[in-house]
């Protein structure tokens, strides 16, 4: 069966932010900003992410590719070249590739011992 290309080929994430301290322990409980990016296609996705701030000019490419017919969940705590992303900073970013994909933006705030998990589909550019 044939289909259509789900998703867009670019995105934003205009709201952005790892907090620098975290309450939980080991890596699922560390504060986090992830990008969940969905690749339902035939054609492995190369994606760009550029991030923006209030205070300084923007960062990146970062660079990751989603395999086809995958899911990659991004934290953008992982990302380091070509800079590691700043914690305790405000940011927002715009992604962009090469085939349709369907972005969604996740963050886990473990600052406190309530945890606080915010989630969100990522605006899609026509």
């Amino acid at each position: 069966m044939s289909r259509e290309p789900i998703g867009k080929r670019r995105w934003a994430i205009a709201e952005g932010y790892i907090p620098g301290t975290s309450t939980g322990v080991g890596r699922a409980f560390e504060s986090h900003e992830t990008a969940c990016l969905l690749n339902a296609g035939s054609t492995e996705a190369n994606v760009e992410i550029t991030l923006y701030f209030a205070d300084r000019e923007p960062v990146g490419p970062y660079r990751v590719v989603v395999g086809s017919r995958r899911t990659l969940h991004l934290r953008f705590n992982d990302l380091t070249d070509p800079a590691p992303v700043p914690r305790d900073t405000d940011y927002a970013c715009v992604i962009d590739a090469d085939v349709p994909i369907i972005v969604q933006h996740t963050r886990l705030d473990s600052r406190q011992s309530p945890l606080a998990l915010i989630s969100t589909i990522a605006f899609a550019a026509d």
